[in-house]
């Protein structure tokens, strides 16, 4: 034990006092010149004129140590209130001394001849005696900068390069000071006078861009004669007579420019420009551009076009003398605009405020008009003209970007130039949304009303092909939604032409473009059309005797020979309540197509017309507004919310109008419904007819959901189970289950009404006391056979149009209401002991029946049910009353006491 150390106690916490204070970082203590904090300073320095500096300097060596630090925001801020870089104005610095050396230089070489004579005045040889600065003792700055004097060390300033470096801004400020300050004496002259004086001053015979030069200048000037600098005392006056020269300057420019643009010059044009661009103070528009703009010749030709010209006689759109008018405008832009890229610096901007000007002087106006007459005409034709007239304005964004290619650095975003159309049109958004959606409630509330009536009348008790009548309905509904998702893909025509060609079908007038959905009418697709308007869907066609979309193999058939001209597409049928069915299968249910007139057929309460008509009235709709969609800001937000109002809009007319009712109505019918009433005993019909309803809403259900994946899912995040258009498609999926629900539980009802009337109608009544002396057969009798058959027809019937939830669920209900009505029905009978084994065998074949259901939980109730039947066969009491106590034997489903009352009460009692 020796071996093992003492253990040390460990603190594994940090006490809660510890813990609770933050790391404190150490506070550095602000610097103070004098009773004043260093940055005090520095903000007082930053506010000063520069002839004010050297007086606050002087107050003590600290402070005069602070303004000579050449690196301190001080000396950077004047710096960059100077703008050299960002205006690219050394060039004029450069240039003003290389003159200003050359003129140091000539004056040296014209003066008289010095001896080298040691004096007292050594300090000052490197005066130049002979040009003396100007403002010699105006300026503390200036006066002493051709002197080099070793002054103590509490003077300020200390302009030789090799104690201040040419790096630091201060080096830099003195440089512009020392150049620039020469020229502010030419601001004395008269006003006439300052512009050649000041060309003199800076350009020279051999300079390449003169003009150039002179407004860099003066551009530079007008920085140095800031507030932020007040270089001199003087400088409100000098900065006025400066802006003076500059406005003559900049006039001198607008008629050289006018001259060059005349000849086409496109140099010179280019030099006035950049010229002009310069001396411009950024107040206002720029007048050397707004001249230009206004000089071109398309803004005085616009009563060339007439734009009732896109409305045909018969009412309808025609947008050819839109095309050739947007072309006008167009070639314009190429251009003018070309041009204005390559003369106009890129800072300008000169190509947006030009097609600016087009899209509200020219196109504005234009589409103004046309709306204004569309609004005339109907509300939509007034909608179709919007979308369209935006869609061909939107093609001046395309001619903005081509022509913005002229130059690299023309810096023209497309943002800005699609920002132009954008804010050409909201003066039209407003109204167009209101109205978009309003003549959507109108299309679907009409479309209802119509289905409506329809469905009341005698019209609407038609011949149908049916899913039922397929052997497959899961893969019908699968060649449905197929079909359905390719003609999705279509495109919406959004602009109408007057002639057009599509599949090699000619098309004039309104039926110039095939409408999405609408393809769905086959009458559209064929040579047949010319009698046929094109921009209605049209419901109750009937049946070419083609091949109607049923099988899986002539579906990819069909898709594939679309376009072929030997192929006629009206094989397509989807224009019955029940559509895309295979019209040469005939039904195997005979209540199917035997009902009468005087029962209602529940599968026409819906139709996938309505869905199709609704879908096909919202996508157009939807189309138009997703011409919109990149609007930005506050339409941007409305055009998306209009987008979801519209969808919201279809769901709420599909679902409370049609799908809702259509359940509702048949679940009131087959609630009427009597058994007795009808010979057929196989087939209830209006649970048959339920069950094709059933896979109508599914297919409906289904159509929508692809319909929600193709064009609204682009547009909102499925994953956001707050939006609006989200919780609504649930609201109208829950809808539809309910519906289902509460007519299968209705249906449920009537089909075991008819089981039990199957089994008390057809069962003899002395099924189960049959003669002693005669012939047995152990197989279940006609009633169980009968009431097997239709409980197999219907449950059969329900698979592949509801989920395996709902299917389970309907098997259990029907199993246990089964049980209910065989306890009853034995009860009722008076069974001998040759009679029990006729109650074993049907009580197996409904056991059987219901094995094949593969649902657990009713199969053990019927298994018990099976046991139960052997105390019909026990002929000695005794051993029946064992059986009878045996609770084990029945799974505990039944008590004793139930055992005996059904052997009692059914039993022959001379066994006994």
């Amino acid at each position: 034990m020796d071996k093992f150390a003492t253990l040390e106690p460990v603190k594994l916490y940090t006490s809660l006092t510890t813990a609770s204070k933050p790391a404190q970082r150490p506070t550095q203590r602000p610097v103070f010149l004098g009773r004043l904090p260093q940055d005090l300073h520095l903000l007082v320095l930053s506010h000063l004129p520069i002839p004010d500096l050297p007086a606050y300097a002087a107050s003590s060596r600290a402070l005069a140590a602070l303004v000579r630090d050449g690196d301190s925001n001080l000396w950077k801020t004047k710096w960059n209130a100077l703008a050299i870089e960002k205006n690219q104005l050394s060039s004029v610095l450069d240039e003003l001394e290389r003159k200003s050396n050359e003129k140091t230089v000539v004056s040296r070489a014209s003066a008289p001849p010095t001896l080298a004579v040691d004096d007292e005045f050594g300090d000052f040889e490197a005066a130049d005696v002979l040009t003396p600065p100007p403002d010699e003792m105006g300026d503390f700055v200036g006066a002493f900068s051709g002197v080099h004097i070793a002054p103590p060390s509490n003077v300020l300033f200390e302009t030789s390069a090799a104690k201040d470096g040419k790096d630091t801004y201060r080096a830099k400020f003195i440089r512009v000071l020392n150049l620039l300050k020469p020229l502010l004496r030419l601001l004395d002259s008269p006003p006439h006078l300052v512009l050649s004086q000041l060309a003199e001053a800076v350009t020279t015979p051999t300079t390449s861009t003169p003009l150039l030069l002179e407004a860099k200048t003066l551009r530079l000037l007008s920085f140095f004669l800031s507030p932020t600098l007040q270089p001199v005392r003087k400088w409100q006056i000098q900065y006025l007579s400066l802006r003076s020269a500059m406005d003559r300057f900049d006039a001198n420019l607008l008629a050289a420019f006018d001259n060059a643009d005349g000849k086409a010059d496109e140099s010179a044009m280019r030099d006035a420009a950049e010229s002009s661009w310069q001396v411009w103070d950024g107040v206002g528009d720029w007048e050397l551009g707004k001249m230009w703009a206004e000089k071109r010749e398309i803004f005085y030709q616009t009563g060339d076009w007439n734009p009732l010209d896109n409305f045909t006689k018969d009412g309808g759109l025609a947008f050819d003398a839109m095309d050739s008018f947007m072309e006008w405008v167009l070639r314009a832009i190429s251009e003018h605009g070309a041009r204005a890229v390559r003369i106009f610096p890129p800072p300008s901007q000169v190509l947006l405020s030009f097609a600016d000007r087009i899209a509200n002087e020219v196109v504005g106006e234009y589409v103004t008009s046309l709306l204004s007459r569309a609004r005339e005409l109907s509300t939509d034709t007034y909608l179709k003209s919007v979308a369209a007239s935006f869609r061909e304005s939107w093609r001046m964004v395309d001619a903005i970007l081509e022509a913005a290619k002229q130059r690299e650095d023309s810096n023209i975003p497309k943002t800005r130039a699609e920002d132009i159309v954008y804010r050409m049109f909201e003066v039209n958004m407003d109204e167009y949304l209101d109205e978009e959606a309003e003549v959507v409630k109108i299309a679907f509330d009409s479309t209802c009303k119509g289905w409506d009536y329809d469905s009341s009348s005698s019209s609407a008790k038609q011949e149908a092909a049916r899913f039922l009548s397929s052997q497959n309905p899961a893969q019908v509904k699968r060649n449905v939604l197929g079909a359905f998702t390719n003609l999705l893909l279509l495109p919406v025509t959004i602009v109408p032409r007057t002639v057009g060609a599509v599949g090699g079908a000619l098309m004039t007038g309104g039926s110039a473009a095939v409408q999405g959905i609408s393809m769905l009418n086959p009458a559209r697709w064929g040579g047949t059309t010319q009698n046929e308007d094109s921009n209605s869907y049209s419901r109750n066609l009937n049946t070419h005797g083609g091949s109607l979309l049923m099988d899986a193999d002539d579906d990819a058939g069909l898709l594939h020979k679309r376009g072929q001209d030997s192929v006629s597409l009206t094989q397509f049928e989807t224009l019955s309540p029940t559509p895309l069915m295979s019209a040469g299968t005939q039904p195997p249910l005979s209540a199917a197509s035997t009902v009468g007139e005087d029962t209602h057929q529940l599968d026409l309460l819906l139709s996938l017309d309505v869905a199709l008509e609704l879908i096909h009235a919202d996508r157009e709709a939807l189309k138009r507004v997703e011409s919109f969609a990149g609007y930005p800001g506050h339409y941007g937000h409305r055009v998306k919310d209009t987008i979801e109002e519209l969808f919201i809009l279809f769901l709420q007319a599909l679902g409370e109008r049609h799908v809702t009712t259509g359940f509702h109505k048949a679940t009131e019918r087959m609630r009427s419904y009597k058994p007795a009433e009808h010979h057929e005993t196989a087939n209830v019909a209006p649970l048959e007819q339920f069950f094709e309803l059933v896979h109508i809403g599914d297919t409906i259900q289904s159509m929508v959901q692809v319909y929600f994946d193709k064009e609204l899912a682009p547009h909102i995040d499925k994953t956001d189970f707050l939006n609006a258009v989200v919780r609504e498609k649930k609201r109208f999926e829950n809808t539809l289950d309910d519906s289902v629900a509460a007519g299968l539980n209705a249906g449920t009802e009537v089909l075991m009404n008819q089981v039990d009337h199957i089994i008390t109608t057809l069962t003899k009544p002395r099924e189960y006391y049959p003669p002693e002396d005669g012939t047995m057969e152990l197989g279940p009798t006609l009633a169980c056979q009968e009431a097997i058959k239709c409980l197999e027809t219907h449950c059969k019937l329900l698979k592949g149009s509801t989920s395996k939830e709902v299917l389970e669920v309907f098997y259990q209900e029907v199993g246990i209401r089964l049980i209910s009505i065989l306890q009853k029905h034995i009860k009722r009978q008076i069974i001998s002991l040759n009679g029990g084994f006729q109650i074993i065998a049907d009580l197996n074949a409904y056991n059987a029946f219901i094995t094949s259901l593969k649902v657990q939980s009713i199969a053990s109730d019927f298994a018990n049910l099976k046991m139960l039947g052997h105390v019909y066969v026990v002929e000695d009491a005794k051993d029946l009353a064992q059986i009878v106590r045996d609770v084990t034997r029945y799974g505990g489903a039944y008590r004793p006491e139930v055992c005996f009352f059904h052997s009692f009460w059914a039993m022959d009692l001379d066994r006994f």
